[in-house]
């Protein structure tokens, strides 16, 4: 079973969870930016939670089944049609063989998953089916999708497959807005900040540029951030936010020169010399993916035991929705059977 792909969508792509264990040689975790979304659809659809699904970004793709297959869609609101008709997101579908499957303009958020029964079944790479375009790592052919490319897909198991109509519960259905709070852990290198410039980033708001991609989200309309005087190190530039070089965390937040704040994501580099002057809680990660060009953000301090908690909620919200969802499945298998 397979999938063509007629028109690929702005930058359509294979993820998955991610590749753990390999930050340390330069090569960043990649997988979906929105890891929330990715498992809900797959666990809707009865996939396995970190299946390979199409992340798809502002445009979805337009797709050619083979042959019959279920979907699920999880994240931005960009409504599925089917040979041209609309049908409802985060809910199982059937896709007839030889229909076309196509999106709507997107409505609220920033990024689409597409589960479908048997995930994405392209080669592990690394631990991973997830495209890290940067090094041509994954995925499918290690880059985004093109208009011609057939995609393969797993076995799923006819005995078990989610029913056609079952829907994400209410509480888990996400919710995008225009302006956004990110809770922001005080990075390493924040002294190195005026006072006053330190106290106005968090008071701000900020736009996101266009520039917002796998690799970072830059911000643009605060106030400049002006860095202390103070003589470079050794084996530092002259660029008053220059460091020499050092590790940076998925989240942290780099401004070069001190004009525009650039939050680095799944396909960042691991390390390099520009200060971080905060880290967005990982709580907070699969927000940044989902929000849209020229949105605001405000971004608020926190505390390293808030953000821990926040963590935990976290979670706990994925662990409901794993029984939410499994308690729905084991009652439509005791209706079938009676």
């Amino acid at each position: 079973m397979s999938i063509e792909v007629i028109k690929p969508g702005l930058a359509t792509s294979v993820q998955d969870a991610g590749r753990a264990g390999h930050y340390h040689l330069g090569i960043p975790p990649s997988g979906a930016m929105d890891q929330f979304a990715m498992r809900s659809a797959n666990l809707l659809l009865d996939n396995a939670e970190d299946a390979a699904v199409l992340e798809c970004a502002l445009m979805g793709p337009e797709l050619r089944f083979t042959q019959a297959c279920r979907i699920a869609t999880g994240g931005a609101e960009m409504v599925p049609k089917i040979d041209g008709q609309p049908h409802p997101n985060f809910e199982v579908l059937e896709v007839p063989a030889g229909s076309v499957l196509s999106f709507d303009f997107v409505r609220a958020g920033a990024r689409l998953y597409l589960a479908v029964e048997g995930g994405i079944d392209v080669p592990e790479r690394l631990g991973s089916r997830s495209t890290y375009a940067l090094g041509a790592l994954g995925g499918y052919e290690g880059r985004p999708l093109k208009a011609g490319d057939v995609l393969p897909l797993g076995q799923s198991n006819a005995a078990s497959r989610a029913a056609v109509g079952r829907r994400l519960p209410e509480a888990f259905v996400p919710r995008f807005a225009k302006h956004y709070e990110l809770r922001v852990v005080p990075g390493l290198y924040d002294h190195l900040l005026e006072e006053e410039a330190r106290e106005r980033f968090y008071q701000e708001d900020w736009s996101v540029a266009s520039e917002a991609d796998r690799i970072g989200y830059r911000f643009k309309g605060g106030t400049p951030l002006r860095f202390i005087e103070r003589e470079p190190p050794f084996g530092a530039g002259d660029d008053p936010s220059n460091i020499v070089d050092a590790c940076y965390p998925i989240g942290s937040i780099q401004v070069p020169a001190g004009s525009e704040p650039i939050i680095l994501h799944r396909d960042a580099v691991s390390g390099g010399g520009y200060a971080m002057v905060g880290t967005v809680i990982s709580a907070d990660m699969d927000l940044v993916g989902q929000i849209q060009p020229h949105q605001k953000v405000r971004f608020v301090q926190v505390s390293l035991e808030q953000a821990l908690e926040a963590r935990r909620a976290y979670a706990g919200r994925l662990e409901a929705l794993r029984q939410a969802l499994g308690d729905a499945r084991d009652q439509a298998l005791g209706q079938a059977l009676d």
